[in-house]
């Protein structure tokens, strides 16, 4: 099941946990790039040309950004969330 931001509202731990975990996942400059593809609908494959990640490397990162709440995937798709968003207002 996958975990949603609202888990982590009822106390300041599980508050801190959720902000550890976005924290992580967007102070990637890699990551960050593939936000902006993610927003942009760029495919899976133009975003490892894009980037030069391998496959392994690529699901590594998107691992991260869907645990620190950025992107969900519903099978091949992957969408951008609110917190993902965050990429129109950080370099």
């Amino acid at each position: 099941m996958k975990e949603r931001w609202t888990e982590f509202s009822d106390s300041i731990e599980k508050s801190r946990e959720y902000h550890k975990r976005y924290q992580i996942a967007v102070n990637s400059p890699v990551r960050r790039k593939i936000l902006k593809m993610i927003r942009d609908g760029k495919p899976l494959n133009q975003i490892k040309d894009e980037t030069g990640l391998d496959d392994r490397n690529l699901e590594y990162h998107l691992q991260i950004l869907e645990w620190g709440f950025c992107i969900e995937r519903n099978g091949n798709e992957i969408s951008i969330t609110k917190e993902g968003e965050v990429v129109d207002h950080i370099q």
